[in-house]
């Protein structure tokens, strides 16, 4: 209950600013006493005193989850602060805010703030809270999975702090936070160097232990070992974590959350002490806490591990209360993983869940593609703004007025063209759409093209053996027989038609045989159709001349469904670059077939790019990925003369399967 007989007044400010952060008070009363607290700082003078209890009050509601109530504070005090001048509490107001939509998951408008705080503390010249914005927006950058451009803002605090004094807590996070990219990177090397880099930084003693952030590191070089199948070093990792003093008091969801992958480690390595009622101890946690993301990984888990203990309708139940919750949530990512761990345990199934992994795996890369492009943007956007504003302010009225026509009349003509292009870019992403589903219809087809060729080929070599090779066998056998009880010339002229009997049933298997292979080898591969209706598509929607070679030679019913599918979508991807930033007149593709490779060339006469930038665009991005996954390897020349070439190479052991096959 909130104390009636605290007066309203400035003596009385820190009592209520110290109650509302008091662990042991129920949220009501917290909430209260942050309320009086703040009825006291709005009726007093708006000073820099002022503006720091401010903040002191919306840190309370930050820590009490009361996220309106944090917004309007930081609000009013960004307000206030513009009002005076007030560079320094400005900025810090921005970043407040960006965490805010950064919570609420509205990552552009958390983007933007973090910006317009950065290029005040580049103003004002305060290193630190530059470093700290720079981590935050890093941050940002990793959620929405732009792992490249996070990497390099990572790397510009780094460069600050490292000529800054008493700044162990930033570079513990920004080695941590680097740690993680690498091991979403793939590169485990990379990331176990930079989680212990942030354990070394923990010796500095300012950094307080109830952070638990050694038990975080922990817990995250477990995670890189599990993801390079070192399970026993993982659950020495995640044992260690769980030994922190005060790690469940201080820090519950990181205990569930260690719980949960030293029970994963434990499940596979065999071991079943403690199993599966640690994973249930952990979820319980959760639970409690409501922490969604952590309840579908541990409902995926007891998925898998009741799968793996033959326990099906467990298994599945599990990994549907996952993919329910995730569905909720609407976090992709979340769904992905739900849709992968269902289609294990639910063969019968797995074809719907496959398809809807698709639909949404495409939904997923659309939507990571355009928040790094609004990133962009708005880096771009607000530098114009402010360049934009220090030329208006050196020109007469005369030139302002000129300035808005021209301005009015560009704009004007900027939406009419920009709405064409979209119009065209439209019809282009319809055309792809239609494209996937013939792909992915392509792939189930294949399937059961192949399914119903072997029950065929079963039922005709039963029926042949059954009717005709059989019944001759057994006359023949029957006929020898009785010779052994005639003892006259007339034995050696039947044994000798016997024998042609044979050779005859000999004949007639290989017969059998070579039908099977014949009717093997008409299994007809519609890859191709699928790329030439692609290139109708572009010739069709684009003026650009368009030239394409498909070697018929190669045998794609021996190639693997993976990589025709990254073919067909590298082809796609390079051609919407073509089509976006080339501006080319014509664009070759060539797709040909060498000693233990898939040769693809993509060629065009455009403006070309520099190769040799450091941050590339989404679409060279997933080409370079696409083809790693594939084993191959990518070289691109360009250059504003010739034009770009993208020559890329995927290894495939053709002749072995041409072997194979023919056995």
């Amino acid at each position: 209950m909130v104390d009636n007989n605290l007066n309203s007044s400035t003596d009385s400010l820190p009592v209520y600013l110290s109650l509302a952060n008091d662990v042991n008070l129920p949220f009501k009363d917290k909430q209260d006493y942050n309320k009086k607290a703040f009825a006291i700082i709005i009726n007093q003078k708006d000073d820099s005193l002022n503006k720091v209890n401010l903040f002191k009050v919306a840190n309370r509601y930050y820590n009490m989850s009361d996220w309106l109530a944090y917004k309007e504070t930081s609000r009013l005090i960004l307000e206030r602060s513009k009002n005076s001048h007030d560079s320094i509490h400005m900025a810090k107001a921005y970043t407040y805010l960006g965490d805010y939509y950064g919570f609420k998951t509205v990552s552009d408008s958390a983007f933007m703030n973090y910006f317009k705080a950065e290029k005040l503390y580049l103003r004002i010249d305060d290193k630190y809270n530059l470093a700290k914005t720079f981590l935050s927006k890093a941050n940002l950058q990793f959620n929405v999975g732009d792992l490249f451009e996070s990497e390099i803002t990572v790397f510009k605090a780094l460069r600050i702090l490292k000529q800054q004094k008493n700044v162990s807590n930033l570079l513990y996070d920004s080695y941590n936070l680097l740690g993680v990219i690498y091991n979403e990177q793939e590169e485990f090397n990379k990331a176990l160097e930079f989680h212990n880099k942030a354990l070394s930084t923990l010796g500095d003693r300012s950094i307080a232990s109830d952070l638990q952030l050694k038990a975080t590191s922990l817990n995250n070089i477990g995670f890189v070992y599990l993801s390079t199948y070192n399970y026993k070093l993982a659950k020495q990792s995640f044992q260690k974590g769980l030994e922190q003093k005060n790690l469940f008091k201080e820090k519950t969801a990181l205990y569930a959350m260690l719980l949960d992958n030293l029970a994963y480690s434990k499940f596979k390595l065999r071991e079943s002490n403690g199993l599966p009622g640690q994973f249930y101890q952990a979820l319980k946690i959760r639970d409690s806490l409501n922490l969604t993301s952590g309840i579908i990984l541990n409902k995926m888990h007891l998925s898998e591990y009741f799968f793996n203990k033959n326990d099906t309708l467990k298994a599945i139940q599990y990994s549907k209360e996952a993919l329910s919750l995730s569905r909720n949530s609407n976090r992709l990512r979340n769904i992905l993983d739900a849709l992968r761990q269902i289609a294990l345990v639910d063969p019968g199934k797995a074809s719907l869940y496959s398809k809807e992994y698709i639909q949404i795996n495409e939904k997923l890369q659309k939507e990571e593609r355009k928040m790094g492009e609004k990133f962009s943007r708005i880096e771009y956007e607000t530098n114009e703004i402010k360049d934009e504003n220090t030329s208006l302010n050196i020109q007469n009225r005369t030139l302002i007025y000129v300035f808005s026509i021209c301005t009015l009349l560009g704009l004007f003509f900027y939406v009419y063209l920009t709405q064409k292009a979209k119009n065209r870019e439209l019809l282009f992403k319809q055309q792809q759409q239609i494209a996937n589903e013939d792909i992915y219809n392509l792939m189930i087809s294949q399937q059961n093209a192949i399914e119903a060729i072997r029950i065929k080929e079963k039922k005709k070599v039963a029926q042949d053996l059954h009717d005709g090779i059989l019944g001759r066998m057994f006359g023949v056998r029957i006929s020898l027989d009785s010779l052994d009880k005639i003892d006259d010339v007339t034995a050696a002229v039947k044994r000798k038609k016997y024998l042609l009997d044979l050779r005859e049933i000999e004949q007639d298997i290989r017969e059998i045989s070579h039908d099977l292979n014949k009717e093997k080898s008409e299994l007809i591969n519609n890859f191709v159709a699928i790329v030439d209706k692609l290139l109708e598509n572009q010739k069709a929607t684009f003026d650009t001349k368009l030239i394409s070679s498909i070697d018929s030679s190669i045998r794609w019913d021996l190639v693997s469904n993976s990589i025709k599918i990254n073919l067909y979508r590298i082809i796609q991807e390079a051609l919407q670059n073509c089509n976006k930033y080339a501006h080319a007149k014509t664009i070759k593709i060539e797709l040909k077939n060498e000693v233990n490779h898939l040769f693809l060339l993509i060629s065009d006469d455009g403006v070309g790019f520099n190769v040799h930038r450091t941050k590339k665009g989404i679409g060279l991005q997933n080409i370079f990925y696409r083809t790693k996954e594939c084993d191959g390897t990518v070289d691109i020349k360009s250059n504003k003369v010739d034009g770009t070439i993208i020559v890329i190479k995927i290894p495939i052991d053709q002749k072995i399967n041409l072997q194979n096959d023919d056995n």
